[in-house]
């Protein structure tokens, strides 16, 4: 049975609740367009707009952090980070989070 987390007007689901955890990049994508969500990871190989052009997703969400982050710290940040981006519009669109900084690349 796959879980859904809810918090912050978010709702989230993670690739072993999915199923999908070990997939293959394209198609832990093809999971989250399929169900329309936005793709939130710490995988770099993401934010290739060539493999993944703008427009071609429902947005995808890489987080860059240092590993020594508190859980606390990372999950406010992702959550501050989510909320400014999705006033700004996220479908279609690429945005790479760091502490202290966001960019957004949109289609």
């Amino acid at each position: 049975m796959a879980s859904r987390i809810r918090a912050a007007g978010f709702e989230a689901e993670h690739v072993i609740d999915a199923g999908i955890r070990g997939q293959p990049d394209d198609q832990v994508l093809t999971y989250a367009r399929q169900h329309s969500m936005v793709l939130v990871t710490g995988d770099l190989g993401f934010s290739n707009v060539i493999h993944y052009p703008l427009g071609s997703h429902s947005g995808i969400v890489v987080a860059r952090f240092p590993n020594e982050i508190s859980t606390e710290l990372l999950n406010g940040s992702v959550v501050d980070a989510l909320n400014n981006l999705l006033a700004q519009g996220l479908v279609g669109a690429l945005a790479v989070i760091e502490p202290g900084k966001v960019r957004l690349r949109k289609p």
